[in-house]
């Protein structure tokens, strides 16, 4: 049977992660979360107070950054690692959503996390998420997918998200959050958000989350079996 790449993008809380770890599991695929390395590299930048103007510093502290993820068996969980320590729970808080948007925008950075992804997807067997996966990363990936769904539906899912984990959960601030990450992603001049040519569109607003890993689960073994 043949390996595909599954590449899913679309706009923030639209539940690209949580789906795409989903279908990676029953494809028996490995996971890339892509949103967790740009998130990494933000929580790096924000504790040794990087300049994001400053070229030198960035390029600096993209040398020292080093991204992995491996599952942890005890949670039943994928867990993003910077620098050998688990970040999981950390690059998930509202300080760092707030400025993952603008640290993915400074084309040193993309650049330095596309040649990664690549790497990791070179073997297919993939299934990875983010925001220029079908564009750009992989522009030649047998299944595209382009999740969107209602901002305030994105922002009410986050919002039970965040007070499941005991965080600060204000309604009206996760929204704003999500607009404005989607008017960065989608007007950055360093891949911006879109949706490729090919991508399949899947809107999440009405759906629940076994109905869309369901959907993409048919499209993936559509490809699959050529």
């Amino acid at each position: 049977m043949s390996r595909i790449v599954v590449a899913i993008d679309g706009h923030s809380g639209c539940g690209k992660s949580s789906t795409a770890k989903a279908v990676a599991a029953e494809l028996g695929y490995a996971y890339i979360d892509t949103g967790a390395m740009y998130r990494c590299v933000t929580l790096y930048f924000l504790e040794h107070t990087i300049d994001l103007f400053d070229a030198d510093q960035v390029s600096k502290a993209l040398a020292e950054i080093e991204i992995s993820f491996r599952y942890n068996d005890e949670l039943k969980r994928n867990e993003t690692y910077l620098n050998g320590k688990c970040v999981e729970d950390e690059i998930r808080k509202m300080y760092v959503s707030e400025k993952v948007s603008d640290v993915s925008v400074i084309k040193a950075v993309r650049e330095d996390m596309v040649a990664q992804q690549r790497k990791m997807g070179r073997e297919k067997g993939v299934v990875m998420d983010g925001r220029d996966i079908g564009t750009v990363v992989f522009p030649d990936a047998e299944l595209k997918v382009f999740m969107t769904a209602d901002v305030e539906v994105r922002a009410e899912r986050r919002r039970k998200e965040l007070l499941e984990k005991g965080e600060d959960a204000d309604l009206s601030r996760i929204a704003e959050n999500f607009r404005s990450r989607d008017h960065i992603d989608s007007t950055r001049a360093e891949s911006p958000l879109r949706k490729a040519e090919d991508a399949f569109e899947l809107d999440t607003s009405e759906m629940d989350f076994q109905a869309q890993v369901n959907r993409v689960l048919e499209e993936a073994e559509k490809r699959i079996a050529g």
